[in-house]
């Protein structure tokens, strides 16, 4: 027999953590958000919110859900988003040093793989609105949950699928130790080919090195990475201007061999307001000497589809309540999340949630017991000064 109300909060982080919902490139890695998203769904059943779960038109076996609660005077436009993403990122067996699947509470303090980064955020909310009265709402109050952050943001590119979706505020729940974000760098990621000839390495000219062209390469992309920082300038991050990575390099399969093939991952950060393919453009152009001196040898592959930037106005009345609420200015963020697909269904919007971003992606993630009570009240303020006369 199904409970008339979810479990206790400590139970509910310990169901969500015990689901696996690996998002992965590999697909040996890669799991299905299904069983998180179930539990989700029934959980806010039973707290009378309608439940609609779609599948992913892009990935199948990975689902959105779109959880509402419309108030008693029936306005459906407007309101509140409470958004987040219910995958995780893989986890290094040989560095954690607690069943990640298992929720682990010791050091003040509950551990487990997306305790922070951020299934845990939904067992934050449905504890947050367990006893809210809803004939207090006078706007909707909608809970958001998708799949795939992790890598391709593949669910937050499908929201328009979900009918009449227009808040007025949307509140991602990122780990941000309850600081509002207002502002984050976009994210596009390249594979960058050389294809040489190969040969013995006694004669190296009667090859074609892709090293050493990789080595051009290189030389080009700095002075890229400089054009950068001399071009484009937004005083409000600690980092201000669009940043370039070289984040992995292979090339080769022998020292007496000429070098056949070498790629080189990167990745750049376009500053907000900066259409997605600038920086894409200007890199094709500062590559265009390598292409004419070696036909055929330079190829550029996206390795998923641009994250643009966003920004909220500083002045927007989300801002502003999220500042009074949790008694932090505003801030900008360095690191990616779906903010840009939330942001444009119309909604002011901003990162919000508890846990640290310092533990994202780190074996023994955590979060710290004494932050629940006071995370649960603030989202608790925010639904009712979005919602609730």
């Amino acid at each position: 027999m199904a409970s008339s109300t979810p479990p206790g909060f400590l139970e509910m982080y310990r169901q969500l953590i015990a689901a696996p919902s690996v998002s992965c490139l590999e697909p040996n890695w890669d799991i299905s958000n299904r069983q998180v998203i179930e539990l989700l769904g029934d959980w806010l059943k039973t707290l009378g919110f309608h439940v609609e779960i779609q599948e992913l038109e892009r990935q199948a076996g990975k689902f959105n859900l779109l959880a509402t609660m419309n108030p008693p005077n029936g306005v459906t436009d407007g309101g509140l988003l409470l958004a987040g993403h219910t995958d995780t990122v893989p986890w290094d067996e040989g560095r954690w040093t607690r069943d990640p699947f298992t929720l682990t509470e010791a050091d003040n303090k509950l551990y487990g793989l997306g305790s922070a980064d951020m299934k845990g955020f939904f067992a934050f909310v449905i504890e947050a609105i367990r006893d809210l009265d809803m004939r207090r709402l006078t706007k909707p109050l909608r809970i958001l949950a998708t799949a795939d952050e992790e890598t391709t943001m593949a669910g937050a590119r499908e929201l328009r699928r979900f009918a009449d979706l227009r808040p007025d505020y949307a509140v991602i729940g990122e780990p941000t130790s309850m600081v509002p974000v207002r502002m984050h760098k976009g994210h596009t990621t390249d594979c960058i080919r050389i294809t040489g000839r190969s040969g013995h390495s006694s004669n190296p000219a009667a090859g074609l090195n892709a090293i050493n062209i990789m080595h051009d390469v290189i030389g080009r992309l700095k002075h890229l990475e400089q054009t950068f920082k001399d071009k484009f300038h937004e005083p409000a991050f600690e980092v201000p201007y669009p940043t370039l990575n070289f984040g992995h390099i292979h090339g080769g399969d022998a020292a007496n061999r000429i070098c056949a093939c070498c790629e080189l991952h990167m990745d750049m950060r376009p500053l907000p307001g900066m259409h997605v393919n600038t920086l894409n453009e200007m890199l094709h152009e500062c590559l265009a000497p390598i292409r004419e001196q070696y036909a055929g040898a330079l190829q550029v592959v996206a390795m998923h589809e641009p994250i643009p930037g966003y920004a909220t106005p500083a002045d927007a009345a989300l801002v502003r309540m999220a500042e009074a609420i949790s008694g932090h200015t505003a801030e900008p963020a360095n690191y990616c999340t779906e903010a840009p697909f939330i942001h444009d269904l119309g909604c002011e919007t901003i990162v919000m949630g508890p846990g640290s971003i310092r533990q994202a992606h780190q074996p023994d993630e955590f979060i710290t017991l004494a932050e629940v009570l006071p995370a649960q009240q603030k989202i608790r303020a925010l639904i009712e000064k979005a919602c609730c006369a």
